[in-house]
């Protein structure tokens, strides 16, 4: 069983960036479509982005495209949010996930899931 867990959140001003980074333990994240999702409060989880596990260029939510971007160390075990140019609309508790459904946008199609990293933007 894969445990995963987040870090890097935190407090930042509108138009700063944050790196959100996630350990992967008890397994090796090589063999899963790996994504990093978001909740801000009131509204429903949102698929920020992923990789499948056998792609190389990762995919993203057209909200964050040309700002966020993600990557994957398999060596390491090890995934990544890049978050640049952030808005107060970013604002959300942060999740990644590992699972092997696809096309791998929806929760559902996730098994793992780490316990959330808090980014807050301000303006």
């Amino acid at each position: 069983q894969v445990q995963l867990v987040e870090s890097g959140g935190g407090l930042v001003q509108a138009g700063g960036s944050l790196r959100l980074s996630c350990a992967a333990s008890g397994g090796t994240i090589s063999g899963y479509n790996v994504g990093w999702f978001r909740q801000a409060p009131g509204k429903e989880r949102e698929f920020v982005g992923g990789f499948t596990w056998s792609g190389t260029s990762p995919y993203l939510a057209d909200s964050v495209k040309g700002r966020f971007t993600i990557s994957r160390d398999n060596a390491r075990n090890m995934v990544y949010l890049q978050m640049s140019s952030l808005k107060p609309e970013d604002t959300a508790v942060y999740y990644c996930a590992a699972g092997r459904i696809l096309p791998a946008t929806r929760d559902f199609e996730y098994d793992y899931w780490g316990q959330g990293t808090q980014v807050t933007v301000s303006s």
